[in-house]
């Protein structure tokens, strides 16, 4: 999918389109996000789990950081899309 997508904008780019490459759209910042989070979800829990030693609580701070930073993420992301530095 992602390899589709790499080809696709390549093809459209030699054709002569202009890709919009100065932003994304909020809902890939939000896909971003929420992929992201699966990843650092699980490895907050895993690590809680072997501070801890509680399955438990591994779960209970992986459920409610997996919220927070996906708001934290998906700001920043936006934030970041506002600054022009280092854009084509």
């Amino acid at each position: 999918m992602i390899i589709d997508q790499i080809i696709t904008s390549s093809k459209t780019a030699d054709k002569g389109f202009e890709a919009d490459v100065k932003s994304e759209k909020p809902i890939r910042s939000i896909v971003k996000a929420m992929s992201w989070r699966i990843v650092g979800t699980v490895d907050t829990m895993i690590i809680s789990w072997f501070i801890t030693g509680e399955l438990s609580m591994a779960l209970s701070i992986g459920s409610i950081e997996v919220i927070t930073k996906m708001v934290l993420y998906y700001g920043h992301e936006r934030i970041w899309n506002l600054i022009k530095w280092r854009k084509q």
